[in-house]
């Protein structure tokens, strides 16, 4: 396994404060940002993670919400459907990834999670140099008119036994103007807890980011998030 840096990060997006940890295994081939209201505390994040840096990824695990703010959302349900807010939040980190010196020239890729799955297409459509992105139980339909935008190749996993988020997803498919698949692992519910399911959507994105990433980023243009 590749050795690897971890540190605690701190990103500026407009008021607030985001925090996170950044993974950086030795020559890395690639920047997965992951997309997910508590990212950086996820076990099922934290995990796809470990396996992606195990193929040569840097990773960036981040709360898109706020201590405070996901205690009012888990009271109200409210800001994780805020997907406009979310998108805001996912441009600034990337605006502070492509401004590290050891992260600059990484090509950059997202994995989404449940609505930070459609926060991760909004941003893309606007982002040229995301490359790839990865949805595991996503919302890819709360990106609304954002999908036909989208120009990085997309995966979409989701649960054989979620139908009601495999039918949405089917219908994103169809709306994306990119390279997009779906993929369902067999047996899996909407958190992918079932023995072998998650190690099943690591494999799957290890794949496609290995794949769709390349060696480096091209040089952003005036439009990068700042």
């Amino acid at each position: 396994m590749n050795p690897m840096v971890a540190r605690a990060i701190s990103i500026e997006a407009r008021a607030t404060r985001l925090e996170g940890i950044l993974r950086i295994p030795r020559s890395p081939c690639g920047l997965v940002l992951f997309v997910h209201g508590s990212g950086r505390l996820s076990p099922r994040n934290t995990h796809v993670a470990q396996r992606l840096s195990a193929h040569g990824l840097a990773t960036l695990l981040f709360d898109l919400l706020t201590a405070q703010e996901e205690e009012i959302d888990a009271m109200t349900a409210q800001l994780r459907f805020d997907i406009a807010l979310l998108t805001e939040r996912l441009v600034a980190a990337t605006g502070w990834a492509v401004r590290q010196a050891d992260l600059k020239d990484l090509s950059i890729g997202y994995f989404g999670a449940s609505t930070g799955a459609a926060a991760a297409l909004a941003a893309a459509a606007r982002l040229p140099q995301v490359r790839a992105v990865v949805s595991r139980g996503g919302r890819p339909d709360l990106a609304g008119t954002a999908l036909v935008a989208v120009r990085a190749p997309t995966l979409l996993i989701v649960g054989g036994h979620d139908p009601h988020v495999l039918a949405l997803n089917h219908a994103a498919l169809a709306q994306l103007g990119c390279a997009a698949e779906l993929e369902v692992v067999p047996g899996a519910t909407h958190l992918f807890v079932e023995p072998g399911a998650l190690e099943r959507v690591a494999t799957l994105a290890s794949g496609w980011f290995e794949h769709h990433l390349p060696a480096s980023s091209p040089t952003p243009d005036a439009d990068h998030p700042g």
